[in-house]
């Protein structure tokens, strides 16, 4: 029976691939959204934006306030 199964199961190989490799893949961007040195980053990035005049107080506060709930797992 397991040879049968091999067999019949041998098409959908390529979808399996594809389905694991695409969930890899989001395991390694989910980390990398949540990685604490990065979100530290990305909020010294917009205070020098900001402080170069690239961006109002209020594309500032936005921008803060996406990080820290992207921190805090809450979806806006």
């Amino acid at each position: 029976m397991g040879l049968l199964s091999t067999i019949l199961t041998l098409p959908v190989a390529p979808v399996r691939g594809v389905i694991w490799l695409g969930e890899l893949i989001q395991d390694q961007v989910e980390q990398k959204m949540h990685d604490p040195a990065t979100m530290r980053r990305e909020l010294e990035e917009i205070e020098a934006a900001a402080a170069a005049g690239q961006l109002s107080e209020e594309e500032r506060k936005q921008a803060q306030q996406a990080v820290l709930d992207r921190m805090t797992g809450r979806r806006t």
